[in-house]
């Protein structure tokens, strides 16, 4: 399940990312580009473009993987990931309906 949501999360922003690249690059000449001081880059254009791809892959991971996060069931957040009879005992939480408890809900 784990690689299933990477790749949820992965394969996404890698078309993204792809999309990003020429859309900015499309705009933006690589030799034209400046650090804040006002000197030049002097870094080969196929390098910018690289880095750039790669920044904007992680930025896309990054939302994505937000959207993952926040799309799961809280079933899937709150499932206590240790089976029932190796769980310590603050961490009680049964299958069934405890009618023991004073709060009146399940356990």
């Amino acid at each position: 399940m784990l690689a299933q949501r990477l790749m949820w999360i992965a394969w996404p922003a890698f078309l993204v990312a792809a999309v990003l690249e020429m859309l900015v690059f499309a705009v933006v000449d690589p030799d034209q580009l400046h650090w804040i001081g006002g000197t030049d880059l002097d870094i080969p254009r196929q390098a910018v473009y690289t880095v750039g791809f790669f920044v904007f892959w992680v930025a896309a991971m990054v939302s994505s993987g937000l959207t993952t996060l926040l799309s799961m069931s809280p079933f899937e957040v709150n499932r206590c990931p240790v089976p029932p009879s190796e769980r310590p005992l603050d961490c009680a939480r049964t299958t069934q309906c405890n009618t023991g408890c004073k709060s009146g809900r399940c356990c």
